[in-house]
């Protein structure tokens, strides 16, 4: 009996992981859902003049950003976890919010079938996360998880700023929201909230 035990553990430690992973990836695509959703149409940037960003031509638009942000996903997926269904490419020249809204939650959810996958341990198809093709694959593990919560929250930072610069700042209540993550998890299927069994 003692040496099942810590078998158990692993297991349930793992499945927990898992399910971790996989809401917080989810709750991290809710606040990219709640920004688009609260942008004014004119700071999107699919029709210039408008919504021109400052500085140098070669600054994206903040559909620009999102569409990256999209197609990065696909490619963690088609390179990390080839056997789950990528989701197509958003076009950043025509991407309207919708498509935007429509591509990133079901890039969201791939990733976090590719993050439960992952993290479920031994047995698994995903056993390296490859983030690139130039890049060297790394070990699965929480690591992966955090470069692509990373990536993304550097891209919203990038968002916000735009809007705020392009003269359409995001109302006091959607900058602050983004940071209620209770309301965020409960919104993502987890009633009890972050570090709470549901």
């Amino acid at each position: 009996m003692t040496t099942r035990q810590p078998k158990v553990h692993t297991q349930l430690g793992r499945a927990a992981v898992q399910n971790f992973a996989a809401r917080i990836f989810l709750a991290n695509d809710r606040i990219n859902q709640i920004l688009i959703e609260h942008l004014d149409p004119a700071a999107w940037g699919t029709r210039p003049p408008t919504a021109k960003p400052p500085g140098k031509n070669n600054v994206r638009t903040i559909a620009a950003i999102f569409t990256h942000m999209h197609n990065v996903r696909c490619k963690w997926v088609r390179l990390t976890a080839p056997h789950l269904k990528v989701p197509p490419q958003l076009n950043r020249a025509h991407c309207t919010p919708q498509q935007a809204r429509a591509g990133l939650a079901e890039s969201a959810a791939r990733c976090a079938e590719m993050l439960a996958e992952a993290l479920g341990g031994g047995g698994g198809r995903v056993e390296k996360f490859r983030r690139d093709g130039w890049a060297r694959p790394w070990p699965v593990g929480l690591e992966m998880l955090c470069y692509m919560l990373s990536h993304e929250a550097h891209h919203r930072g990038q968002v916000c700023m735009l809007a705020h610069q392009l003269g359409f700042p995001l109302p006091n209540e959607v900058a602050y929201g983004i940071w209620n993550w209770e309301k965020l998890w409960k919104e993502c299927g987890s009633p009890g909230g972050p570090g709470y069994d549901s």
